[in-house]
């Protein structure tokens, strides 16, 4: 999303060499949206994957869809969600375009809709994955319940949701337990949460603790907020938006500091102001 027009605004060269530092890195996997960059940022992408030295099979794209909303290229009269048969095939075959490629790794559904027809979506999905345009369902934002409702009739490989140690409702609100008993696995968008965007009394507690902890761990404040969420048996995978080289690295490295269980408490206390009950 921050590599397009929405953030970064990388060139076409750019991109191609960023995502060539992030494979070298280790890092294989690439998060889209139909929307993202006003339907235009997959197209970016593609071009510059296109360029680059990088073996499709190696790497994993992920696109959703689901949200139309309304600008330049689509000209609506409201934000809305269509889920509809003929707006997911568009969709799937648009990102399919734009990222020229033959397959999404993973389809999500961006948004859960009250106007969701399951069997109208399972019908069309499972037509998708059997023709190896999408190799696996999931789904963004879907909360415990719409969760089950959309099982009963399809297999839902992912979630995506905001969660973090600023928002991390998911952890208590029975999402992330109901993910785990059913199988599918977690991804977190927003992972360093509002942290680094919001001067709150809850961000002004985390931070003097940040103080000591990241001390203590030889670490930055954004390191020790994903290793905060990669401590939990989920387990959750981050989704990190950096633009830089240099800070993904670090991200990477986070994967290595190993959080005491009072000090992921600790944070835990800080963030929620008040003691765990």
């Amino acid at each position: 999303m921050t590599w397009g027009v929405w953030g970064s605004a990388f060139s076409k060269r750019q991109m191609t060499a960023y995502m060539e530092a992030n494979v070298e890195m280790g890092i294989s996997t690439f998060d889209h949206a139909d929307i993202y960059g006003h339907y235009t940022t997959e197209a970016a992408f593609g071009a510059a994957f296109s360029e680059s030295s990088i073996d499709r099979s190696q790497v994993q794209f992920i696109s959703k869809c689901g949200i139309q909303l309304p600008c330049d290229a689509r000209p609506l009269k409201v934000q809305h969600y269509d889920y509809s048969k003929a707006h997911i095939r568009m969709s799937v075959e648009n990102s399919l375009n734009y990222l020229q490629t033959d397959y999404l790794d993973l389809l999500l559904l961006h948004r859960p809709s009250p106007l969701m027809e399951v069997h109208e979506i399972a019908e069309v999905l499972n037509a998708l994955k059997k023709e190896g345009k999408i190799k696996a369902i999931g789904v963004s934002n879907f909360t415990s319940s719409q969760l089950i409702l959309l099982q009963q009739a399809l297999p839902i490989a992912w979630n995506q949701l905001e969660c973090s140690l600023t928002h991390s409702e998911p952890i208590f609100d029975g999402t992330l337990d109901a993910m785990r008993s059913s199988g599918v696995q977690a991804m977190a968008w927003g992972a360093l949460g509002n942290y680094f965007k919001k001067k709150t009394p809850a961000q002004q507690r985390i931070a003097t603790l940040m103080t000591v902890l990241c001390d203590q761990y030889q670490c930055s404040e954004a390191q020790l907020l994903i290793a905060w969420l990669l401590k939990h048996p989920a387990p959750i995978h981050p989704v990190v938006g950096t633009t830089n080289p240099n800070r993904m690295q670090a991200f990477i490295d986070a994967v290595n500091i190993p959080l005491d269980i009072q000090d992921w408490f600790l944070l835990l206390e800080a963030s929620l102001g008040k003691p765990v009950p």
